[in-house]
């Protein structure tokens, strides 16, 4: 049995943190739609069924999972040993298919690497930006939800969580 949302309630839809604006009948099929809006986009509409037979549509997670979350950071190991030429497949798996602790994972990998390459007086890599970008702005999304903070809040939260639990 599919769990029933209501307007006004935040849910996950894929890898977006959505609002649900409204829930319409199809009166030529019969089925019941939600009408999303990402936090991140309001301007993006998407609806899709309520009877939710893809799979795409799930709960914020809870604070207390969050906090778990944010607390088992440390924890989390970035990627190693990856061949350059399978990486991007990699960071796309992970975004897309992937859980929250494997957004962990590129965050660290994409910073680490990045980091690697400033001392080394590299450039940046836009690949690595980029997944980083994508997986900051999934996993801070809902987590800010979670926490009924800002994007930034959040962000600054965990950063500053993160390095108490790193140096107690």
């Amino acid at each position: 049995m599919n769990k029933l949302y209501n307007v006004g309630d935040f849910i996950v839809y894929k890898k977006s943190v959505c609002k649900i604006k409204e829930i319409k009948n199809n009166k030529l099929n019969g089925t019941d739609y939600y009408i999303l809006s990402p936090i991140d986009d309001e301007s993006l509409i998407i609806d899709t069924p309520t009877n939710n037979k893809m799979g795409y549509i799930r709960d914020i997670m809870s604070k207390e999972t969050a906090n778990n979350l944010i607390n088992k950071i440390p924890e989390i190991e970035p990627l190693t040993n990856i061949n350059d030429k399978l990486l991007e497949r990699t960071y796309k798996d992970l975004l897309y298919n992937g859980t929250c602790e494997d957004l962990i994972k590129i965050i660290k990998t994409t910073y680490l690497r990045n980091d690697n390459r400033l001392k080394n007086n590299k450039k940046l890599s836009e690949k690595d930006n980029i997944y980083f970008k994508q997986a900051e702005k999934y996993l801070y999304n809902e987590i800010s939800v979670s926490l009924n903070m800002s994007f930034e809040d959040t962000k600054n939260y965990i950063i500053n969580r993160v390095v108490e639990i790193i140096n107690n």
